[in-house]
């Protein structure tokens, strides 16, 4: 027998450029068919942080770091909105699969543990980015902030959005039901965002807290993001990348061994 006609031999070389492709082209029409969930809706909530804040706070608080408050309140808004909707974007589309049952649709293409875990943050990498750039288009426009150091945002938005992808995955791979994943979005990524330095600067934390916050590789993504947007941060970017960079290796190495075993996936 040729070995072409072999079962379990792969015909499109050693990596399924095109199945990863496919994967990750289907994630993108999956979010970008409900594009008001998923790209209004951010842009809606992240102008009614801005206005609330402002209302609220704006005229009594002082400058933060050496900017307006509102231009500190921005970046740390826009990331937080990227790494939400960057979990969200593999989580529920995991979680979906499993529940409707048609996770076999997936697990059965000729794609390996890899190509699988790249396709899905692929995804999550599209709709973080598309995200990001819809937001900082609008204050760029409406409050007139800039970039600082365009790379660095580049950079961090795409980390994060890496990470929170693989922690979607591994969110959406351990919830059975809905509930389940309400529950670690709620009780987990949603503190630890809001808990970044999102709206404040972390010295003016106690020493103990501060020392938490910079465990946290969320508080990397937000001043990274901060400090290529508006030129200020509270650690060094170099450190921040270091940081986010090892925590996302780990996440995907979680993601990649769960897709090549099967966890939860397989009965």
């Amino acid at each position: 027998m040729n070995q072409i006609d072999q079962m379990g031999v792969r015909r499109f070389g050693r990596v399924n450029w095109l199945g990863t492709w496919t994967l990750t082209l289907r994630e993108i029409k999956r979010f970008m068919n409900v594009w008001s969930q998923t790209v209004m809706a951010p842009l809606i909530n992240a102008a009614l942080f801005l206005m609330i804040f402002t209302i609220a706070i704006g005229s009594q608080r002082g400058d933060v770091m050496g900017v307006p408050f509102l231009v500190f309140l921005a970046p740390g808004i826009l990331t937080m909105t990227v790494i939400q909707n960057a979990f969200a974007n593999t989580s529920s589309s995991l979680a979906s699969a499993k529940i409707q049952g048609n996770i076999v649709d997936t697990l059965m293409p000729p794609l390996s543990a890899g190509e699988l875990v790249a396709g899905y943050i692929g995804g999550a990498v599209a709709r973080g980015a598309l995200v990001a750039i819809v937001i900082a288009t609008v204050t760029a426009v409406f409050l007139g902030i800039g970039m600082q150091a365009p790379l660095w945002v580049v950079v961090f938005v795409i980390l994060g959005s890496v990470l929170m992808g693989g922690l979607g995955m591994i969110a959406g791979i351990f919830a059975n039901k809905f509930d389940q994943l309400s529950a670690i979005s709620n009780f987990l990524v949603t503190p630890l965002a809001f808990l970044s330095g999102t709206f404040y600067s972390i010295e003016a934390l106690p020493p103990f807290m501060q020392t938490l916050s910079h465990a946290n590789p969320f508080f990397y993504i937000i001043d990274g993001v901060r400090f290529g947007m508006i030129g200020v941060s509270d650690s060094s970017p170099w450190i921040g990348l270091l940081v986010v960079s090892a925590a996302c290796v780990v996440v995907l190495g979680v993601c990649l061994r769960w897709m090549h075993t099967g966890y939860r996936l397989k009965s």
